[in-house]
This record gives structure tokens, sequence and C-alpha cells, in this order.
């Protein structure tokens, strides 16, 4: 057992499942007051733990926890004016609240882009329960390049699958083939 590795605090008590009857909820940024809130009329989908450098991660966590929900039923509800884009010239244009750094949104308008028409959410800033459980581990290596120790890689994959996580330095398997059948079509390789 690989307890001493800490993953996520969504996490590291064990993944819990989700509610297939789920149907959204509300998201919250940290700020005491004046909160950006974020309403989501969907269950997520693709939930994931992810170490790469770009995704909001809580204090002390070694990865974020992120899914992607339909554009259309993601709603800024509250305090939109606190929200800027980190990265403009990133594929996922990750709106943070100005005030207290929590990514709320992130969001892919490149309408070539094979995830386009979903926005990514981080489903701890909710306090609803029922949101797709993670189900896998996305760009494990990538936590090196944000500090972590790379003799202790084999332990954080270990806790990875210990949580039932498996670990890849990619997407997993289905999210990439989505990927790579998007490009072919757009290139004409293989027909709808």
């Amino acid at each position: 057992m690989v307890m001493t590795v800490s993953i996520h605090p969504s996490v590291d008590g064990g993944v819990r499942k989700g509610d297939p009857n789920f149907a959204g909820g509300t998201l919250s940024c940290k700020c005491a007051s004046n909160p950006v809130t974020v309403e989501v009329g969907a269950q997520s989908a693709h939930n994931h733990v992810c170490g790469c450098t770009k995704c909001w991660k809580p204090a002390g966590a070694l990865f974020s926890m992120v899914a992607v929900v339909p554009r259309d039923k993601v709603r800024i509800s509250a305090n939109a004016d606190k929200l800027k884009i980190v990265d403009e010239k990133a594929a996922i244009q990750r709106h943070a609240c100005r005030d207290c750094g929590t990514h709320m949104i992130g969001r892919i308008e490149n309408k070539a882009h094979p995830f386009h028409g979903l926005d990514f959410i981080h489903t701890e800033l909710s306090s609803q329960d029922g949101w797709s459980a993670p189900g896998f581990a996305a760009f494990v290596s990538s936590i090196i390049e944000s500090g972590a120790d790379p003799g202790n890689m084999d332990a954080v994959r270990g806790r990875l699958r210990e949580l039932g996580l498996e670990p890849y330095d990619c997407l997993n398997p289905p999210l990439m083939d989505a990927i790579a059948t998007h490009i072919a079509k757009a290139s004409g390789a293989l027909k709808s």
C-alpha cells in the first residue's frame, strides 16, 4: 500500500462513485465573498486527475481533477466580471477568478479542435455529490515539470493504481482514439 503519496484531496481518501442520475450542479471559486459561480446542467464525463502544468490544482496537490461537460450546459451565474483568461494562446482557454486564481471553466474556441463543444470543469468546486468519478490519471510524468521528485514516480504510479486510476503519460486510450479519429476524418484519411 502506497498511502504516503498525496494525489489530490478529492481522491486521497478513495475515489467516490458518481451517481448516474446526477444532472449537474453549481461550481464556486475559492473567494470568501462574491465568488464566481458556474451552473452546470449536465453530468460530467471523462473525469480524471491530470498532472499537466496548465490545469489548476488546489494547494499542495500533485494533480488537478478535471472533467468535461457540453458547452451549452455551462453558464456563468455570478461575478463573471471577475474572470480572466489565463493564457489566450492556449488551446484550452482557462477562465480563472482574478481574485483567488481558481480556474472555473476551460473552453476551446477552435472549432477544428477534437474537443470543441466541451468545457473543462473542476467538479471539486461543487458542494453537490454525484459528479462522475475520476477514472484515470493523465500526463503523469508532467508532475516532474511542476517540481515533483522524479525519484518518487514509482510511488506516485503505485498510489494511482491503488486508487483505481490507471496512469498515462497522455490521455487514456478512448480519448486518444477520439482525437486520432477526428484528425483522420479532417485529413480525409478516414471516411465518416
